[in-house]
């Protein structure tokens, strides 16, 4: 249970329940093979059954830390910072995408756009989920669209995502990674078919990288 006063910094974005942070190379999606700081942060109610980092999932298992501190560990390391989750935009990311742009920083969020987007971003990536769609805000203003695909049926639901996205957003189809093997050629043969999309992998997995 936080304290009254711990709660407010959180409330107001000053105190994040901070997860992880790491430096690394981004495996997925528009980014691949470039250098990035990943910020997690915890607290997610999106619920992906498939979910590879479901100890985000609770924020209470991820102590509040200030922002000015987040900050100043993630300027050490990298031009581009990543923040990721768990699902970020629980939780109001106004103060700490300010300071990272006071250090220009490029500032990238991977989401699944439930909550209404806040913070100040030089890219927005979009992995929309079934079980809690995303707001028409985040795709509005999208740079990239990333669809997991887990079975044949979410094929129609990336092209669904597609029509609701803005006409610059980068289209991306992604094999769940238990059905790799399973879906890659899927998605191969699909992409092949239809070239408006992109084939994205999960290079870091293979790389046995963080």
């Amino acid at each position: 249970m936080l304290s009254k006063e711990v709660q407010l910094e959180v409330n107001k974005g000053m105190m994040l329940p901070l997860m992880e942070e790491f430096y690394t190379i981004q495996g997925e999606g528009y980014h691949t093979g470039t250098a990035a700081y990943f910020i997690r942060i915890g607290g997610c109610d999106v619920g992906c059954h498939w979910c590879d980092v479901k100890e985000s999932w609770n924020a209470e298992l991820h102590p509040p830390t200030g922002i000015d501190l987040i900050v100043a560990n993630a300027s050490k390391y990298s031009k581009t910072i990543v923040i990721t989750g768990g699902e970020p935009l629980m939780w109001d990311m106004t103060l700490l995408t300010q300071k990272l742009k006071d250090k220009n920083l490029n500032v990238h969020i991977e989401t699944s756009g439930a909550y209404p987007l806040s913070g100040t971003w030089d890219w927005i990536c979009l992995s929309p989920k079934k079980n809690k769609l995303p707001t028409d805000t985040i795709y509005d203003n999208a740079h990239e669209l990333k669809v997991i695909i887990h079975n044949k049926h979410d094929f129609i639901f990336a092209e669904e995502q597609a029509e609701k996205v803005n006409p610059n957003a980068i289209l991306f189809l992604q094999p769940e990674w238990s059905k790799n093997d399973e879906m890659t050629p899927l998605i191969v043969e699909y992409v092949m078919k239809k070239p408006k999309w992109r084939v994205s992998l999960q290079t870091h997995k293979y790389l046995n990288i963080p």
